[in-house]
């Protein structure tokens, strides 16, 4: 069975690319990471999502909160709520450089356990404006990947963005199509309890998708 390492954050989009992953035959090790965010119910999530798909091979990488101080995911900030998504202004949950610390963390296990294939659930429909959900980011670090790991020189390694192009209706619709049970998954910023605040970005591109869809969101809200 061919192996992949998939950032696994406990949301719908990353849920949604592990099943796409083992549809398409592969055999995860998922990687989650702790950096003193907010919703760090997102990673009580991940393990659920790992029980879900029987993935055994997992860890959680913990970060200094310090280097992302400037989101308001991290600390006492305001997190912005009731955005007009259709602004593509970056936002205060933006995380300084955040996918390219975590995949350069992927990347380095990625290459020790002899692993060329990393799953990633970036999206650059619906989305917040972020930059390194982009394509030509992918295709930037997918380069530099190649070219500056031992692994690259021998192999190709592919950074897996099956839900790039992809609207949150569509994710969920694929999702639901390969019997994803989303009751186990998190998206909010906010969190109230057990609650999912219903106002923030996450919250809002969330619902969105499951209207579209004409279902119910499976989460409780408050």
């Amino acid at each position: 069975m061919k192996k992949a390492l998939i950032l696994l954050s406990g949301g719908l989009d990353s849920a949604t690319v592990a099943a796409i992953a083992i549809n398409q035959g592969f055999s995860l090790h998922a990687v989650s990471f702790s950096y003193g965010q907010k919703h760090r119910k997102e990673l009580e999530h991940a393990n659920l999502i790992k029980d879900y798909f029987k993935i055994n091979s997992a860890q959680i990488i913990s970060l200094q909160a310090e280097i992302f101080s400037s989101s308001s995911l991290i600390g006492n900030k305001e997190i912005a709520k009731n955005r007009d998504l259709a602004n593509n202004e970056i936002p205060n949950t933006y995380v300084p450089a955040r996918n390219i610390i975590f995949l350069s963390y992927a990347l380095a296990l990625a290459e020790s356990f002899n692993i060329c294939d990393i799953f990633i659930g970036v999206n650059a429909v619906d989305y917040s404006g972020y930059p390194e959900c982009r394509p030509e980011f992918i295709q930037n670090f997918t380069a530099m990947a190649n070219s500056g790991t031992k692994l690259g020189q021998s192999h190709k390694i592919k950074i897996h963005t099956p839900l790039i192009n992809l609207t949150k209706a569509e994710i969920i619709k694929i999702g639901r199509e390969l019997n994803l049970d989303y009751s186990i998954t998190h998206s909010c910023y906010d969190p109230i309890n057990d609650y999912s605040c219903g106002a923030c970005d996450a919250c809002l591109l969330r619902l969105k998708g499951f209207k579209e869809n004409n279902l119910q969101d499976p989460i409780k809200y408050a």
